[in-house]
């Protein structure tokens, strides 16, 4: 698609996961990747507080018992939420958002995040932080995971635990409820442990809304559920963000995000670093954004100030962010004035001098401002 695609300025992901792209292969095209990390949040954490009453009163159970006309009225593993413990892997807007909701129902906040900035969040709310996922599990009568593809440093986060972190659980009570739900990631362990800590009596009930391999669509006819055979593992078909209110906000805000780029080269949420922006009040005076996709190599910056001097156009303001991972920059800036075609060929051409690599102006467009 990229190499079919020549004036392609973007890829924008109505949804948080960005690992359904290549962002190599894009970063080396100077195409950018965004997301929506923020609008299917509340849907997602009200599913995750939903299924934690649903399974810890047992309720889908009983409805099966129901489905076969059995009666089976009892408090037989049957819990209240209020003073658990709820376990909360990866404090992102998601997470938070669930920790905030579990408080409010009265339970006790534990979580890990291997970044500096949600580990200072939990701490400034109170929560108990965890110095790795098994505690978590030690420590908790419920976990949910709220994870993404990769770490903050780009590990990957498949395999991120393990049948001994499940066996955690084992350091609690056997009167505890010991569930866990995976609205995240479907590779974040394998199948096979989650089965076995079930069977193995270390995970009493879980749910996951994600699995290793999703079909592509509903129309799929070929799909097995690696949980089918355990029914203590209830399974969803990736509902989290999938309600009446969810759907329209992303698409209100990825449609902000393409406007702020086409009209004004203005980046949000780019997906090369962790919600990555390049944003700004267009200063008065100004008449073009001057938005450029270049190698991280020194004189690159360089090269788009003297393209802008040497058109006799003023550098009003002007917003800079390196990617390092991908090797790429991306520059905007409010000019007063205009660069003419002789002048973008000059950028690339000096650019390409300076640097020694032909590729190092990736993609690079004049917006005028009405």
């Amino acid at each position: 698609m990229l190499e079919a695609s020549q004036r392609l300025a973007a890829v924008m992901l109505c949804c948080i996961g960005d690992d359904s792209v290549d962002k190599e292969a894009c970063a080396q095209r100077g195409v950018l990747v965004t997301n929506d990390p923020v609008s299917n949040g509340r849907s997602v954490a009200e599913l995750v507080i939903g299924e934690l009453i649903m399974l810890s009163r047992r309720v889908f159970d009983s409805v099966r018992e129901m489905d076969q006309s059995v009666w089976k009225k009892n408090n037989q593993a049957r819990y209240e939420l209020l003073n658990k413990r709820l376990g909360v892997i990866g404090l992102g807007n998601i997470g938070r958002q669930v920790a905030q909701l579990g408080k409010a129902l009265g339970m006790e906040i534990y979580f890990y995040d291997n970044a500096q900035l949600p580990t200072e969040v939990g701490q400034t709310m109170g929560y108990n932080g965890c110095d790795s996922v098994k505690q978590v599990f030690e420590a908790c009568d419920f976990v949910t995971v709220h994870v993404g593809a990769a770490d903050l440093n780009g590990r990957s986060n498949k395999n991120l635990f393990d049948y001994d972190t499940f066996k955690g659980f084992g350091q609690r009570p056997e009167t505890n409820p010991r569930i866990f739900l995976n609205l995240s990631r479907g590779f974040l362990f394998p199948p096979e442990d989650l089965i076995r800590a079930v069977n193995d009596g270390f995970v009493t009930y879980a749910m996951t809304d994600v699995f290793p391999e999703e079909p592509r669509s509903s129309a799929t006819a070929e799909w097995d559920n690696p949980y089918a055979d355990t029914p203590q593992i209830f399974g969803t078909p990736h509902i989290g963000a999938a309600t009446m209110e969810a759907q329209p906000r992303i698409g209100r805000y990825v449609a902000r995000t393409t406007q702020l780029l086409s009209d004004f080269g203005m980046l949000r949420n780019c997906v090369f670093r962790p919600r990555a922006k390049t944003a700004f009040e267009v200063p008065e005076g100004a008449t073009h954004m001057l938005a450029v996709v270049h190698a991280d190599k020194r004189g690159t910056k360089k090269a788009v100030v003297d393209a802008i001097f040497n058109a006799g156009a003023n550098n009003l303001r002007s917003s800079h962010i390196d990617f390092p991972r991908y090797g790429v920059a991306y520059e905007v800036a409010a000019i007063e004035g205009d660069l003419s075609a002789p002048d973008l060929a000059g950028l690339v051409k000096t650019a390409a001098d300076i640097t020694g690599d032909p590729a190092a102006i990736r993609w690079l467009r004049t917006i005028p401002l009405s």
